[in-house]
């Protein structure tokens, strides 16, 4: 798993007040993990235009507006709960990447995958404000948001 059940947990209510289970934590490592290494394969097609052999943060899509869930997530209290040995073996799933990471951006992982957990917990609430206990339905919703955006 990409983090720790507690973590993530703790996480969801200090983000949204939401209320999240170890049966929701592979849904968030699957959804998180994809999202991640998205932005990494568009970071390995922007090094290359860049005609480097690793990966740099200014590689990464990262927009405005995920740049600022990165500061909200840094400003929690939990934010360096999130470890990079867990997001490592998780990436180790997918295919190598054609470059490699600098260090900077692997030591970046932790925040990006909290900014992608804010961001998911923040778009759960706006797909659905009164959620409390997000369903299949409402993961699948913002999976699709993530999808079309990131």
């Amino acid at each position: 798993m990409i983090v720790g059940v507690h973590v993530f947990e703790r996480l969801f209510r200090e983000i949204a007040g939401l209320d999240v289970d170890k049966n929701d934590l592979k849904r968030l490592s699957d959804l998180v993990g994809k999202k991640l290494n998205d932005l990494l394969i568009v970071g390995v097609r922007n090094a290359s235009y860049n005609a480097r052999d690793l990966i740099m943060e200014p590689d990464l899509p990262l927009t405005k507006g995920f740049l600022e869930s990165l500061q909200q997530f840094r400003a929690l209290e939990s934010h360096s709960e999130i470890e990079l040995q867990p997001i490592l073996a998780h990436l180790a799933q997918y295919p190598p990447l054609e470059r490699e990471l600098s260090a900077n951006v692997e030591a970046m992982l932790p925040d990006l995958v909290g900014a992608l957990i804010f961001i998911l917990a923040r778009t759960m609430k706006v797909v659905d404000p009164q959620v409390v206990n997000p369903d299949t339905e409402t993961w699948e919703r913002v999976a699709a948001i993530l999808d079309l955006t990131l």
